[in-house]
């Protein structure tokens, strides 16, 4: 059996909402929330299938830095696991605020959230992220238990914010929790968080997970996390039912293994013997210097502790001497010398993860995810015609 797709304008959440609801439900076609104005790999995308599988109520276009985005097809039953889940972590349902676009998966699980609980969703208008514009939306908030979903940033803004602004402190201490995703939280930005006030819990997931199923480090409600091949996998009942019209990409990651089925994330990682997972990186984001392996998430993780650098990328480029090297890209000042951040990476990671230089530009450019457009910004950077 079979049912309707329709692709529909995610700007507007609040028309979103009881298309989402009638969509859970069996009542409406599913739906594949889009931004206004689409990417330009969006644009030569195939089209969008008439129908769907029955049990499909949602469809999420993840963004690409190069190619054809992912369709990621997910389940009436995947989300509502997902939400359940998600609400058990929490200690219970209640209000969310919505502050993330919902053409994709953290942003639309807001909604998805509040349907389940049958709360009101607050939303933030659409536009640049601002402060001011969070706090006013937030207290218009009237639940008894308030959530809200961040991506780092946005969380480094508002703490920023806050230092000066009591009002605003007190209005993010009032949440009840603030996930905090998309990609990896600074342990600084972390801590900042803590001495705040601020209850946040990072997560850990994608659109093939519903969003995030590992909070702080656990696997929420009944998903479960392995290692393979030095890989992570996960599984449960809130994966997705592949990639639409792409079976090929489908069975390249999924599969079943012990009678249950796992998602290959393409993160590296570790898994505790008390199933605490941690994520060290993505394999395809490693680069040879030397001879060895440098991971260059954990070479930004060990840059953004610095100050001024909270932002900061770091990519790989071409070197004569070392073959490929770390080069840190960043937006602001920087507020070290290049010889006090390697003495800082060398003193955490070893040597041949040492930045070999600084480059400083306008701005980073970013994904639709919010997430950094690494491709983009080592060429703004010019680091895809640089040898050093």
């Amino acid at each position: 059996m079979t049912r309707r797709l329709e692709a529909i304008a995610a700007m507007d959440a609040a028309a979103l909402v009881p298309r989402l609801r009638a969509a859970l439900s069996g009542d409406g076609p599913a739906l594949l929330p889009r931004q206004a104005s689409p990417t330009s790999a969006e644009a030569f995308a195939a089209p969008l299938p008439a129908e769907v599988s029955a049990g499909v109520s949602l469809v999420i276009e993840t963004s690409g830095s190069t190619g054809v985005p992912k369709r990621v097809a997910l389940s009436t039953d995947a989300l509502l696991a997902s939400a359940a889940a998600s609400a058990g972590a929490l200690g219970g349902q209640g209000q969310w605020l919505l502050a993330l676009p919902a053409h994709y998966i953290a942003g639309v699980q807001v909604l998805v959230r509040s349907i389940v609980a049958g709360t009101e969703p607050v939303l933030l208008p659409a536009g640049h992220f601002d402060p001011t514009a969070f706090a006013r939306a937030a207290q218009a908030m009237t639940g008894d238990a308030r959530f809200v979903s961040l991506v780092p940033v946005q969380l480094a803004r508002l703490l920023d914010a806050a230092v000066n602004d009591a009002a605003l402190r007190a209005t993010l201490q009032r949440f009840d929790g603030i996930l905090v995703g998309g990609q990896a939280l600074p342990p600084t930005l972390r801590e900042r968080s803590l001495a705040a006030g601020v209850r946040v819990t990072r997560t850990y997931g994608s659109s093939e997970t519903c969003g995030g199923c590992v909070y702080d480090g656990v696997p929420i409600g009944t998903a479960r996390a392995r290692l393979a091949d030095g890989q992570l996998e996960l599984g449960g009942p809130m994966l997705a039912e592949g990639y639409l019209g792409d079976p090929e990409r489908t069975d390249a990651a999924f599969h079943d293994a012990d009678g249950t089925r796992w998602y290959r994330t393409g993160d590296l990682g570790a898994v505790a013997d008390d199933g605490t997972v941690s994520v060290l990186g993505r394999a395809d984001n490693v680069i040879i210097s030397g001879g060895e392996k440098v991971l260059l998430d954990a070479v930004e993780r060990a840059v953004r502790e610095r100050a001024g650098f909270e932002e900061a990328v770091v990519v790989g480029a071409v070197s004569d001497e070392w073959g490929q090297v770390p080069v840190v890209v960043t937006a602001g000042e920087a507020s070290v010398s290049l010889a006090e951040l390697r003495a800082r990476v060398t003193a955490v990671l070893g040597r041949a993860a040492a930045p070999a230089r600084i480059v400083t530009v306008p701005e980073l450019p970013q994904l639709p995810s919010g997430k950094p457009d690494r491709l983009a910004i080592a060429a703004l950077a010019g680091l895809d015609r640089m040898r050093l």
